[in-house]
């Protein structure tokens, strides 16, 4: 590839902003583009036509995996800095509200002031159950789980939780387990956020 029309049309510009360019690729188009404004307007548009397809392609996540992906992070940070793992109990019908007060008692288990509608603590985590405490503003999206049982404790506040055709009032102390492939959501009914026991448990 000698001339720079030959670069233009050849598709490697297009490689390099993709970071998908071989070496020598990216040596030639860094080459060119010192030495001819053409190459780095080109360079330019082609990489705010991707950002614009990006974003109008953009499939929005629900509100719930942003708040479980941050809180993951949250919690593997905190095990960096030396907090030893824990397994909270497995929720069932007879769990307590009691059962979980050493975690609910953290001085970092609050409702920051900035937070999202929806937002989580991680308090324990293994390849089998994840355990969180959730709050919830308003309402979650409408979810189905086919590979994972997710069950709810209800700590602060009420809400309604419909999950196929039945719907559910559930304030403090009350249990709920979601039926694998069914869909369902949370809608907050009191003056305050929903705060809960979250956990969800692999299909064996």
């Amino acid at each position: 590839m000698r001339s720079l029309s030959e670069l233009m049309e050849s598709g490697v510009l297009e490689l390099y902003v993709l970071g998908a360019a071989s070496s020598e690729e990216i040596q030639l188009v860094d080459e060119m583009a010192a030495t001819h404004p053409e190459v780095r307007n080109e360079l330019l548009q082609i990489s705010a036509t991707l950002e614009q397809y990006a974003q109008t392609s953009a499939v929005k996540p629900r509100a719930s995996v942003k708040a479980l992906l941050m809180a993951t992070i949250d919690y593997l940070e905190r095990m960096k800095k030396g907090e030893l793992p824990e397994s909270p109990p497995e929720l069932t019908a007879n769990s307590r509200i009691s059962d979980f007060e050493k975690w609910l008692n953290r001085a970092d288990a609050v409702l920051p002031a900035h937070a999202d509608d929806i937002y989580a603590k991680l308090i324990g985590y293994t390849p089998s159950a994840t355990t969180a405490i959730v709050w919830l503003k308003t309402q979650s999206d409408n979810e189905v789980h086919d590979d994972e049982y997710e069950r709810f404790l209800i700590v602060e506040g009420t809400c309604c939780i419909t999950a196929g055709d039945e719907t559910h009032a559930l304030a403090a102390g009350d249990f709920f387990a979601v039926p694998l492939h069914t869909t369902h959501q949370l809608i907050v009914t009191s003056a305050i956020p929903c705060k809960a026991i979250l956990q969800r448990l692999s299909v064996a």
